[in-house]
């Protein structure tokens, strides 16, 4: 097997290393790049390309995501991992721990880890790497690697909510959720939402945004339903749609243009919160992004003409 085919055979893997890492589909794709790279330089051929790779993107991720947490402080309004649509590395023996490390929940619980923690956390307990490898990985003493990797679990276990809704229950949830939104049913929609639910958008100053926020089921439902029916009257559509494994939509305009990214964060049979990615710079890989602004203009004429 040539070197090339070594490397695409593993590049799911190591986009899915380096997305959980970073947080970011564009980074993510520019560590896994950066890899490549180093490998097609490199003067021998490793014994294990998995193990050398896996390394290599881990190093470069480790790297990228400390100079991305001097930005992410000075990022405008809340900062949310990039939508992923679809995760391409598949393991039926590790499916629950990929799922799950996957969610935007999961993703902003890893942001509070230093990014050497991360990256331990990430190897061992979502793609189950040995610590010999996690050690060469990382640039750490295997014992140093099991005290990060104990810190990290302790860090992402007391985030967790307790007990979470199976993925049946969820889409079903969903599914219900969004018919209640496209009918403009405010108490079908409060029944459903969570009596603290947040409703929350990461915009990075580039999108129109939610103020800081709305929160609790009255306020939420509101602003649902008020914003629906004109953004169809104008040719928008929700699409449902899995968003980093959850269920969540994309919101297009009337050209299919994406306006923004949704994941419902549900648990004890309520919409818990829901996060929406409306900044363009995140949405690229989604597909040709609206001009969000235009279509905020438009939905709030065709509210105020529905008045």
């Amino acid at each position: 097997m040539t070197r090339v085919e070594e490397f695409e055979q593993l590049r799911p893997l190591l986009f899915s290393i380096a997305y959980r890492i970073l947080g970011s589909v564009s980074e993510a794709e520019d560590a896994v790049q950066e890899t490549w790279l180093r490998y097609e330089l490199s003067a021998t051929r490793p014994a294990s390309a998995r193990a050398f790779l896996s390394a290599v993107v881990t190093r470069v991720s480790v790297d990228v995501l400390r100079s991305a947490r001097v930005r992410r402080e000075e990022y405008v309004g809340p900062w949310f991992p990039e939508p992923l649509l679809t995760d391409p590395y598949e393991d039926p023996a590790h499916s629950a721990e990929l799922a799950d490390s996957l969610s935007m929940a999961a993703l902003l619980l890893l942001e509070r880890l230093s990014p050497l923690e991360r990256a331990v956390f990430v190897l061992r307990e979502v793609f189950a790497f040995g610590f010999p490898e996690i050690a060469s990985a990382v640039g750490r003493s295997q014992a140093a690697c099991r005290q990060l990797a104990a810190r990290a679990r302790r860090h992402m276990n007391a985030g967790r909510p307790r007990f979470e809704a199976d993925r049946k229950e969820r889409e079903e949830l969903a599914e219900r959720f969004f018919d209640a939104f496209r009918e403009g049913n405010v108490d079908g929609l409060r029944e459903l939402l969570a009596a603290d639910v947040s409703l929350v958008a990461d915009s990075g100053g580039k999108a129109p945004q939610w103020a800081r926020g709305f929160f609790g089921a009255a306020a939420v439902s509101r602003v649902l339903t008020a914003f629906l029916p004109p953004f169809v009257r104008i040719g928008g559509v929700v699409e449902p749609h899995q968003v980093n494994g959850q269920p969540g939509a994309i919101f297009r305009d009337r050209d299919g243009k994406v306006v923004n990214t949704w994941t419902l964060d549900i648990l004890d049979g309520r919409v818990q919160a829901i996060r929406t990615v409306s900044n363009p710079d995140k949405l690229g890989h989604v597909g040709p992004v609206a001009d969000a602004w235009a279509v905020l203009r438009e939905t709030r004429l065709a509210r105020s003409d529905a008045d």
